[in-house]
């Protein structure tokens, strides 16, 4: 069952998640707006996919800045940044001040991340809400910093967290170099053993974002993992990238020891830092465990959420949304 949405706010409505939601509650007909620091680039991303409305607002400095949302999903975050200070100041700092200036009554859904909780325990094939929360990076700290704040100071609100583990779709800017290797002759793969994780299409997070509204409550909710049915390996990955974009290369499996070097080198090197964020030595951390796997029977079980895109079609469709705006 759809919620009754009488408006809604999106922060981080220029990134990967944000954005597709956007397009989704626009063409449902939901009053929508969009605080952002630049109106223009959203403006622009829009445009890029044959929509002309303007939802852009601009943020808000103190409580009351904006009209009173019914409901809101706070998407924004900073995935790659060259500090601790930095992952807190906008994943923790920044979240805190948006609710702060929401009504009280507003019905929220935080997305956080699987690197809150960290990797699958040794041994086991999926980690659930009941397993401790191990996070390995700076970025999974910030966001397990950022669920217990909220637990902290909001306990009566209507808020759900949820977990999406590695998310994959069109308009993922993210994936663009997985796709431009795999096209290539020659594709690479840390590790000489088979990795596996559990992946989630984006219009299935938007799915699960709109189940969340639909059954939430009053307090807080979660964190519910949220994943598809099936895990995929770090081989399959590659080769599902490579048929999306007609790729017939090989794929060279490479020691960790010498992707723990290269991670050492870009955190040396500042403009190859800028260039590789995934692969400074903080955020390598997630490459080196061999089980990134989700359990999200209990967020099904509460929300009648089923993730319906296999892999192929999430990775297709940003392939092809790729080619469409001429990046591939």
């Amino acid at each position: 069952m759809r919620p009754v949405i009488a408006e809604l706010l999106v922060t981080g409505a220029t990134g990967f998640v944000g954005r597709n939601l956007l397009l989704r509650v626009a063409s449902l007909g939901i009053p929508v707006s969009a605080p952002v620091r630049s109106a223009g680039r959203l403006r622009k991303l829009l445009c890029e996919d044959g929509l002309s409305a303007d939802f852009a607002t601009p943020l808000p400095v103190e409580p009351g800045g904006w009209r009173a949302p019914s409901h809101a999903v706070l998407a924004a975050g900073v995935l790659f940044a060259r500090t601790r200070a930095e992952y807190f100041s906008v994943n923790v700092d920044w979240t805190l001040r948006v609710l702060r200036a929401l009504p009280p009554d507003c019905r929220v859904v935080i997305l956080s991340s699987q690197s809150a909780g960290g990797p699958t325990p040794v041994g086991r094939d999926a980690k659930s809400e009941s397993d401790p929360d191990l996070p390995i990076t700076w970025y999974g700290e910030s966001k397990l910093a950022l669920e217990a704040a909220v637990a902290r100071e909001f306990p009566d609100r209507s808020i759900t967290i949820l977990r999406p583990p590695m998310i994959l779709g069109a308009r993922d800017s993210a994936t663009l170099p997985l796709f431009k290797m795999a096209r290539g002759r020659l594709r690479t793969k840390p590790g000489l053993r088979e990795k596996h994780f559990s992946y989630l299409a984006v219009d299935d997070v938007v799915d699960a974002i709109l189940a969340a509204f639909a059954c939430g409550g009053s307090g807080i909710a979660g964190p519910f993992h949220i994943a598809s049915d099936r895990p995929t390996s770090d081989t399959d990955l590659i080769r599902s990238a490579a048929r999306a974009v007609g790729g017939t290369g090989v794929t060279l499996r490479i020691p960790q020891t010498l992707v723990r070097i290269l991670a050492a080198a870009v955190d040396a090197v500042p403009a190859w830092r800028s260039a590789v964020p995934s692969l400074t030595r903080d955020r390598a951390r997630e490459i080196w465990p061999d089980r990134w796997v989700l359990d999200s029977a209990a967020f099904r079980t509460v929300a009648g959420w089923q993730p319906k895109i296999p892999l192929d079609r999430a990775l297709s469709e940003a392939g092809d949304h790729f080619r469409a705006v001429g990046k591939l």
